[in-house]
């Protein structure tokens, strides 16, 4: 759409996800720019929001401490990942920006990260290995094995499921859209236009588009806060003393 030929050319997923970065950015700032004792019904609603993901996800996970060192960056990739599922219902854009693998990957990655960076930082490099990978209280015999296998898991497979977990699953919602609406304009548009009583059926696939939209939208909020609150959990488990 913009600086074709060059590298900084934007097709049309990047313009939607730096106007979902815009419109985060303004409902911030118009949130918390004059905020009052009585808030009103704007402030209210981005502070319930805000603590719920606070209160709920973050601090009731890793604690008071914890959850405030790294309350920020989830913070932020719950209300990116919100923004950029929800967009996708939006008329005229109706394009989520995690429905092509990048973003997803880029926040999985993010989230690896901050696990690695935590389980080393309160445990040293030995200590955090140790803690990932060996099991305590099985037989020595097993102990090569089951490490391999917690490895896989936890350092292989546990990035792939997280950018997958939230790429699948508004592709999926997406497609069924696509179908119930498609469906619609050909019953409506060309059966019933030529004359044939089938095409009331369209009626039938517009409810279910309907239908599908209020679960995608309910999606779009459970799955920022599935890989919040995973994200969570996996910097709770690398600040553990065991396993």
């Amino acid at each position: 759409m913009l600086f074709k030929g060059t590298p900084f050319e934007l097709n049309r997923l990047m313009m939607i996800r730096i106007l979902v970065m815009l419109v985060i950015l303004l409902v911030f700032w118009l949130g918390t720019r004059k905020m009052k004792i009585v808030p009103s019904r704007f402030q209210a609603g981005l502070e319930f929001t805000t603590d719920f993901v606070r209160n709920n996800i973050i601090v009731g996970t890793l604690g008071e401490k914890d959850g405030r060192r790294f309350m920020p960056i989830l913070m932020t990739i719950f209300f990116v990942t919100l923004g950029m599922n929800l967009v996708g219902l939006v008329p005229g854009l109706q394009l989520a920006g995690t429905s092509v693998i990048g973003l997803p990957l880029i926040m999985a990655v993010i989230i690896y990260v901050l696990f690695i960076y935590a389980g080393i930082k309160k445990h040293k490099v030995g200590g955090f290995f140790k803690n990932s990978l060996v099991i305590p209280g099985v037989p020595i015999a097993l102990v090569p094995f089951l490490a391999l296998l917690e490895f896989l898991s936890t350092f292989i497979l546990r990035p792939v499921t997280l950018t997958l977990r939230l790429l699948m699953n508004l592709v999926a919602g997406h497609m069924l859209l696509v179908l119930c609406f498609s469906a619609t304009e050909f019953f409506f548009f060309t059966v019933l236009a030529n004359g044939s009583l089938l095409g009331l059926l369209g009626v039938g696939s517009f409810a279910f588009g309907i239908a599908f939209t209020l679960l995608d939208l309910f999606v779009a909020a459970l799955q920022a806060y599935v890989i919040t609150i995973l994200g969570a959990i996996y910097i709770q488990m690398a600040l553990v003393e065991e396993h």
